[in-house]
């Protein structure tokens, strides 16, 4: 009989590169050089580091369960007899998606924007993002299949865009190879080394989505090999391409341009470069990751929330279907995320957005430590995974707390309205058993 397991490694690394470069560098971009100034491309580039340690734990438990249910599917099935441990990884990967939900159309609107006189107001900017949200949740629910066909080709269109783009800085770099070398130096004798490894820790959701090569198991071939090889070359490549680009970004724009226009800084400094035609290059860019990482995330992270609420860990009314399509769990998603991005702007979204997937991959990388033996896993690198990923958390929680005390407040909330969330349901599930 002919196998209808036809996702080979080229269609499951499209899956994984266009999960993982959904709008990430375009938003981290400012944002590092703020922080860091020309060591922003070392910072974002170790941030990939980070990544390999949370994906190691995610190859060895989807090579050992072979199910597309992914994060909620390991940890429910590692802790069999805890509902508690499977309500907080549901309720931690859906608020996760949503918070990188958020994440990708205030990117997208940012960008739309970039060029109009208004491109600094912050209602309109978040205007635009819940139009946007909105416009891909009533396709999800419409017309799924549609966006589908053209989600290879969004892919490798973006990443050719942001190939250009690279090129392009580079070509017009205002610093040569030792100028820049130089300046590095400097910085490093002026920036700490914390505040690197903080921004290493920020741009880790620049690098979520890797895991999406998972939920494709059931459709792969040879998902032994395909699972590792398909991962491990997404982080290195996506890692590469943020470095490139965010290098060119720091030779040809000057420093306060880049923090001036955080939020739509490439489209800023590419217009200045080359005029309108270099800005439009990379708006088309921004909005084409942003649109596919939308519509994928709605798509993917709703079919998971509706998994979860049909065992019983969230309200029941997100079970319900339009056909195979959740379609409450992609207007809840929307809703949610909409509320995050009326409330908080873009730090607040890419800090709780880091801060939730670090802790998730914290939460695998301890599953996988639990049944080491059975997943063949290397007790140091689990290890160091764990220490890694729990150290990349304190730092981002140290840096609140150093710099908005009361945004580390607001998120401190946040995550105690969920834990208290995942407790009850996990109350009410063990009381009905």
């Amino acid at each position: 009989m002919p196998s209808n397991k036809n996702l080979g490694f080229k269609e499951l690394l499209a899956i994984a590169v266009g999960g993982m470069v959904g709008g990430g560098i375009f938003t981290i971009l400012g944002i590092s050089v703020s922080m860091v100034g020309d060591l922003a491309p070392f910072a974002i580039a170790f941030g990939g580091v980070i990544a390999w340690f949370a994906a190691y734990s995610y190859v060895k438990l989807g090579v050992y369960y072979k199910d597309e249910g992914a994060t909620y599917a390991f940890f429910k099935r590692t802790y069999l007899s805890s509902p508690l441990a499977s309500s907080f990884i549901g309720w931690y990967t859906i608020f996760g998606y949503i918070s990188t939900l958020a994440l990708y159309a205030y990117t997208f609107s940012s960008y739309a924007i970039s060029g109009f006189d208004f491109a600094q107001n912050d209602f309109i900017r978040k205007a635009v993002a819940l139009f946007i949200i909105g416009l891909f949740a009533l396709i999800n629910i419409w017309s799924v299949k549609g966006m589908g066909k053209i989600e290879d080709i969004m892919v490798y269109l973006k990443l050719i865009i942001l190939f250009v783009i690279s090129v392009i800085l580079i070509f017009f770099a205002k610093a040569d190879f030792h100028q820049f070398i130089n300046i590095m130096q400097s910085d490093l004798q002026t920036t700490p080394l914390l505040s690197v490894l903080i921004v290493s820790s920020l741009t880790f959701v620049a690098y979520e989505g890797f895991q999406l090569v998972i939920n494709a198991v059931n459709e792969m071939n040879d998902p032994d090999v395909n699972i590792p090889k398909t991962i491990y070359t997404a982080i290195i490549l996506v890692a590469f391409i943020y470095f490139i680009v965010s290098l060119g970004a720091v030779l040809a724009i000057p420093t306060e341009d880049l923090i001036k226009n955080k939020e739509s800084a490439l489209a800023t400094g590419v217009g200045e470069i080359m005029g309108v035609f270099g800005q439009n290059l990379v708006i088309l860019g921004a909005l084409l990751a942003t649109s596919s990482a939308i519509s994928g995330t709605l798509f993917g992270a709703s079919h998971q929330m509706a998994r979860i609420a049909d065992d019983g860990y969230l309200p029941d009314f997100l079970t319900r279907r339009e056909g195979s399509i959740p379609s409450r769990a992609i207007i809840s998603m929307a809703v949610i995320s909409s509320f995050l991005i009326v409330i908080g702007g873009l730090r607040l979204i890419l800090e709780f957005g880091s801060i939730t997937f670090l802790l998730v991959s914290l939460l695998m990388s301890i599953a996988n430590f639990k049944i080491r033996k059975a997943t063949n896993s290397s007790l140091i690198i689990t290890l160091v995974s764990i220490f890694g990923l729990a150290l990349g958390t304190v730092f981002i929680l140290y840096y609140e707390y150093q710099n908005n005390p009361q945004q580390l407040l607001f998120i401190t909330l946040m995550y105690i309205a969920l834990t208290i969330g995942a407790w009850t349901y996990s109350y009410f599930k063990k009381k009905k058993k």
